[in-house]
Formats: structure tokens, C-alpha cells, sequence
């Protein structure tokens, strides 16, 4: 009854936008925003902010008014159409994200600053990002451990959220679309004086749905599943901060947060394949606080603290193992903790000089996979970052990290940029490193596949992994105008002592008798079930990977109100397994993304219209026998109308398509896939705003 309402409600909104009667009274004030949006500020490149054209490092930027205007309310959505450098794909436990051909584990994602964890089958849990508190999302492509340390090797994603000024407001946005996908959050921000507050809420949910409703079972044949091809869910965020200017150089906040969700999948049935006896819940507490002191206007200091406890469970919808319906089952509990100090000193006028130390701690205890351990990472890094002539800046600096159990690990990075009237010339080295994750060192487990295709599959860890390295190289020219924006990154990724898991053939160990026996004990296995075992897989040191790549990024505000982007991708990417080179697994060679955006104000009524394309050629499985997954084109329509008339109030109705030329990938379930829309969806939406 309340979506009902809800849908009613949004319909009429839109219905009112056709209705209005325009009266031009056409400002600059698009033009000003749309030149601020061609240069923003940003920090993820250096550490420091500074102009994005002005940073040695090369950034790619997506704002909050690009994801409004788009319609955007999901992370991973928003990533996909606007970043040609990401692509994603599911499976049965969340997003598997990939970055320049090179998969998730080498990709840190942050929130400013502070690194996301929680994971489900090794994939970061993206539900946990609350879009409606964002920003600014920056993407820094290559290795970046000189200033982040472990997992940046790939790239850095930091999501910079949003703490209003001199303010007391209160918003909601709603978006309703096909399959039962609802999106609804609320923000309430008071800043006032030396105080603020900021809580926000957010709730979002889905069905399942199936393209087909076949799979194709382990002896060939095609059956009838109850499996979905996309996993329906329904999850709620809650986040709340609190800042405080004690004086005018010392300022503090503290913050906390949690997150709850519960997937939605369909039971198992007698005699159809595919079906559950349990749904996947995650549950997240997070907490932090932190100080900075301003030394001057050039120099402060300040320190950060966070803390994560993100627990992974069964919960069981049918009576399986001695549980009950309704009842839970832990599977992995992970703990994270993160300190750091960090100062920023402007020694000479035309030179910042950054110095750190951090202290991160993690632990996993997984039942299933006799996994209960943790290990520290003791860090201390320096960047010195210098301006002559007016057309020169470098920067040097180097990183420390030690981890318990990896040992020692020194990353330079060195960076350069030129500047000649509009045009910069960047090049830059950096090396990347990653620790060997706890599971990869600790993992000892058995679990059976789902479906009529399912395989017994046991996965060993190694406490004797080495950590991963990398070396990064890029150059760049980047041609800036206030109207207009242009870029070419070329980069090299060199990769060694790739971590990965080999498949063992049980029958070719000196004593397979004698494995299959132990086995059998280790994991309580029937007789029988220890008799069909055939491989194993074993987490080790043995590849190699080669990355080459190019970008191109285009922006230009064409006249008053419109603006158009584009971005292509090229990766290829390429991993030594012993001898054989070959695609990596998921890589993808060419992406292009497309958007434009026309906004036009009438006295109090503002209409945006947005169109963005992503069109990517086929995801690479080598080796596999689905085979690859195929390429596609999809684009998005969305409508926003603004209503401005009251002093304290704002109207904000919405109207789009998703997957205008309703593409969709009608294959059985279970193939691999790119693209999993079910078709052309038309979406409504509502943004009310109560301002001071």
C-alpha cells in the first residue's frame, strides 16, 4: 500500500513538470557549475587538496550533481556507466569488481581515506556505501601504496562524503523501478555555529529475477531452476557524525555507523533444481573519531581513527544440518582497526611536505575454514611534493610497511608534471605492493557446489605466501579550457609473485590414498564422499601479469546548459600461469562510456534531461567452458524537475528508463554473463528538501 502511494505520488509529481508554464529568465549559473565540475578539488592523488588540473597525479573525478543528474542511486550502477576503467560482475555471494583488467583484491576502495572492509567471498560488500551522503567520488588509476599501502595496486577509489555548512535541512529521496527495486533515504544535517550534526538513513531492496528459466545440468541436459539470475535483497544503512570546532585552528569529529542486509532467495523445491535452505546476512558495526590542528595556514596535523566488526551468517529458511527455519549460523566474523597520525607542512610557500605513521589491524575467524587469526601492519611514509617556475611540479615520496606475517616492504613513487598554458604533461612511477590476505594464508575448507552441476571443493591456504609487487608507469597530456577538457593516460602495470590458487590432481600426489584419508578426518566427511574427491585447490606464489593500457577522456560544456562527455578504455591484460601466458580471468579489452546533460532554468523551475551509454567489448574467461561472456551496449534515459518556488522547500520529481532498447542476456542460468538487466525498466523518483 505504501509503494502504491508512493508510485501514485511520483507520477503526479511528473505529470505537474508537463504542465508548467515556462518563462525564460536564463542565468550563467550552469556555466559557473559546470566549469567548477571541469576542475573540482581533490586529494586522492597527492594526499593533499588541490585543484584536480593542478595534481600531478591524474584523477578521475565523479560528482554528486553527475550522479544526480544520471538518476544514480546505487555505487555500482554509477561506477559502471560513468568509469569505463570498472566493470563488474555477480555471482552468488556479491560484486566482483575489476580495474584495468585486474580483479578486485587489487583495488582499495575507501571512504575518505579510510578503507572499506567487509567482504563476502572476497568481494568487497559495495551495499555497505551509502550514496546519498557522497560527494565526490575520486578514481585514481595504478599503484598507489607509496601513500595507501597494501591492496592498491591496481588503483584507489575514495569516496568523499558530504558535511553541509551553516545549515539545517532535511531531505529525502525516493526511486521506484521494475522487479521490485526501491531505493528510499533520509538526511538530516543541523550545522550550526561550532556544531554539526549529520545522520543519514537508507534503505534499498530488490526481487529476484530470471531471463530463463532453464540451466544446463552436469550431464548436458537443460532443466528447469528456481535460481535467479540477479539475487533479490533488502538492506538498511544508518549513519551518524558529529563535528566540532573547538577553536579556529582545532576542529574534531566522531562517527558511527551500521549496516544490516538479508538476500531473498528462493527455497528449494522437490524435483526442480536450484533453490536454497538458507539466506546470506551481513551485519556491520563501524565506529571512528578523529582531530586536526591547523599549525598554520600551510601546515596542520591530524589523526584519524576507525573500526570495523562485519559479521557474515546463515540464515536458514528450510530445517538443514540440525537448524532450524529462522535460525543463524556465523560464517565469518572480520575486524578491522586503523590509526593514523599524518601532518601536512607548507615549509616554503610553493612546497607541501606530507609525513605519516599508521597502525592497521585485522582478524578473521571463519568456523567452516578453521581459520581464527589476525596480523598487524606497522606503516611509516613521507611525500615531498614541490612547484618551480610556475610550470613545473614534482613529488617523491616513499612508504614502510610492516606486517606481521609478510615482513618488510619499501614503495617509492616518483611523479612529474609540466605545465604550458592550458596544456599539463604528467608522468609518473609508483610500486604497489599487497600482504597475503588471512584466507589466502589460513584457508582450510570444504564446501559442496549448489545446483544440479555442484562439485566437491576443498581450498588450502599457505602460510609461506610471499606478498605481491608491482611497478606502475604512466604518462598523460591533459588540454583544459573552462569549457572544455581532454586527456590521454597511457600506463604499464608490471606485476609479480601474483597470488593465486592452483588446481592439484589428487590422483598425481605420491600418496592420494593417504590425502583422501586425511580429508575425510579434517572435514568429517562420509567414506564415500572422501572416495570421489578429485582435486584440490592450494593458494601460492607463481604468476606474472602484464597490463598495457590507455585511457582518453573528453568533457566540453557545448553552450549554456549542455554538456557531453566521453571515455574509452583499452586493457590488456595478460597472466603468466607456469609457462603459458594468457587473458586474465574477467579482464576486459574496450569500454567506452557516453553522457550528456541539458539543463535549463525558468524563474523557479529547472528541467535536467541526462542520457549516459556504456558500451564494453566481451568479458574474458579463458579456459572456461561456458566460455566468454559477450559484450554489450546499454543507455539511460532520466528526467529531474525542480521546483524552487519556497523559501524552505524543494520539489524535486523524477521520470526515466533504464536500458532504453531493452537489452538483456536470455541464456540459461549459470553461463557467464556481462550484462544482467532484465530489460528495459522505467523508474520514478522524488527528491523533497527542507532548508533553513
Amino acid at each position: 500500500m505504501i509503494k502504491s502511494k508512493l508510485l501514485a505520488t511520483l507520477l503526479i509529481g511528473g505529470c505537474l513538470v508537463t504542465s508548467v508554464q515556462a518563462q525564460t529568465d536564463l542565468t550563467n549559473e550552469n556555466d559557473i557549475q559546470n566549469e567548477y565540475e571541469l576542475n573540482p578539488i581533490v586529494v586522492t592523488g597527492t594526499g593533499t587538496n588541490q585543484r584536480l588540473k593542478n595534481t600531478p597525479a591524474p584523477v578521475t573525478v565523479i560528482t554528486a550533481n553527475e550522479i544526480k543528474k544520471t538518476g544514480i542511486t546505487d555505487f555500482q550502477q554509477a561506477m559502471t556507466m560513468m568509469v569505463p576503467s570498472l566493470s563488474f560482475s555477480t555471482n552468488s555471494m556479491g560484486s566482483y569488481l575489476m580495474m584495468n583488467g585486474l580483479s578486485n583484491k587489487y583495488v582499495l576502495i575507501l571512504i575518505n581515506g579510510r578503507k572499506l572492509t567487509g567482504d563476502t567471498s572476497r568481494n568487497i560488500d559495495l551495499s555497505q556505501i551509502d550514496m546519498s551522503r557522497v560527494r565526490r567520488i575520486e578514481v585514481l588509476n595504478g599503484a598507489a601504496s607509496s601513500l595507501y599501502g597494501s591492496d592498491a595496486m591496481a588503483g584507489v577509489i575514495n569516496i568523499i562524503t558530504f558535511d553541509p555548512q551553516d545549515v539545517i535541512q532535511l531531505s529525502t529521496n525516493s526511486r521506484y523501478s521494475g522487479e521490485g527495486q526501491y531505493t528510499q533515504s533520509v538526511n538530516l544535517d543541523i550545522a550550526r555555529n561550532k556544531f554539526g550534526s549529520f545522520t543519514s538513513y537508507k534503505h534499498d531492496q530488490a526481487d529476484n529475477w530470471q531471463n530463463n528459466t532453464m540451466t544446463e545440468s552436469s550431464d548436458g541436459e537443460l532443466v528447469e531452476t528456481l535460481d535467479p539470475l540477479s539475487i533479490g535483497f533488502h538492506s538498511n544503512i544508518v549513519n551518524q557524525k558529529f563535528t566540532y570546532e573547538a577553536t579556529d585552528r582545532l576542529s574534531f569529529y566522531a562517527e558511527g555507523g551500521y549496516y544490516w542486509k538479508l538476500t531473498d532467495r528462493p527455497a528449494k523445491q522437490d524435483g526442480i533444481d536450484g533453490g536454497y535452505t538458507y539466506d546470506l546476512n551481513y551485519e556491520s558495526f563501524k565506529w571512528g573519531a578523529g582531530a586536526n590542528y591547523k599549525l598554520n595556514d600551510l601546515s596542520s596535523i591530524q589523526f584519524d581513527y576507525m573500526g570495523n566488526d562485519y559479521d557474515s551468517r546463515y540464515k536458514y529458511i528450510q530445517e538443514t544440518n540440525g537448524f532450524l527455519p529462522g535460525s543463524y549460523d556465523l560464517t565469518k566474523n572480520q575486524k578491522f582497526h586503523d590509526a593514523e597520525v599524518k601532518g601536512i607542512f607548507g615549509f616554503t610557500p610553493n612546497s607541501t611536505t606530507v609525513f605519516g605513521a599508521d597502525y592497521r589491524k585485522e582478524t578473521l575467524n571463519r568456523p567452516s575454514a578453521d581459520i581464527d587469526k589476525g596480523a598487524y601492519t606497522l606503516s611509516g611514509y613521507g611525500q615531498h611534493e614541490v612547484k618551480l617556475w610556475n610550470c613545473f611540479t614534482g613529488i617523491v615520496g616513499l612508504r614502510y610497511d610492516y606486517h606481521e606475517e609478510a615482513g618488510g616492504r619499501l614503495t617509492p613513487k616518483v611523479a612529474a608534471m609540466y605545465s604550458l598554458g592550458n596544456v599539463n604533461m604528467r608522468a609518473s612511477y609508483s610500486a604497489g605492493f599487497r600482504a597475503p590476505g588471512l584466507d589466502e594464508l589460513y584457508y582450510n575448507m570444504y564446501k559442496t557446489g549448489h545446483g544440479s552441476s555442484g562439485k566437491q571443493t576443498i581450498t588450502l591456504g599457505d602460510p609461506d605466501l610471499k606478498p605481491e609487487r608491482s611497478n606502475f608507469f604512466s604518462v598523460n597530456v591533459e588540454y583544459n579550457t573552462k569549457r572544455f577538457s581532454t586527456s590521454v593516460t597511457g600506463y604499464l602495470n608490471y606485476l609479480d609473485d601474483m597470488i593465486s590458487s592452483v588446481t592439484v590432481n589428487i590422483d598425481d600426489l605420491a600418496d592420494p590414498d593417504g590425502f583422501r584419508s586425511w580429508a575425510q578426518n579434517e572435514f568429517s566427511l562420509a567414506a564415500a564422499d572422501a572416495a570421489k574427491l578429485k582435486n584440490f585447490k592450494q593458494y601460492t606464489n607463481f604468476e606474472r601479469a602484464i597490463v598495457r593500457g590507455f585511457e582518453v577522456n573528453m568533457a566540453a560544456n557545448v553552450f549554456s546548459g549542455l554538456t557531453v562527455n566521453g571515455n574509452y578504455s583499452l586493457a590488456y591484460a595478460r597472466g603468466k600461469n607456469a609457462e603459458e601466458w594468457q587473458d586474465i580471468e574477467r579482464s576486459i579489452r574496450h569500454t567506452g562510456t557516453v553522457s550528456g546533460n541539458y539543463t535549463h532554468t525558468w524563474k523557479d523551475y529547472t528541467m535536467n534531461i541526462n542520457l549516459t551509454g556504456r558500451m564494453q567489448s566481451k568479458r574474458l574467461h579463458p579456459g572456461d567452458t561456458d566460455g566468454d561472456a559477450p559484450g554489450y551496449g546499454i543507455w539511460n534515459l532520466n528526467t529531474r524537475h525542480t521546483f524552487d518556488y519556497f523559501r524552505h522547500f524543494l520539489f524535486e520529481p523524477g521520470i526515466g528508463i533504464d536500458n532504453i532498447f531493452n537489452k538483456k542476456d536470455n541464456r540459461p542460468i549459470g553461463v557467464n554473463y556481462s550484462l544482467l538487466s532484465p530489460g528495459r525498466l522505467v523508474y520514478v523518483s522524488l527528491v523533497l528538501k527542507f532548508k533553513n
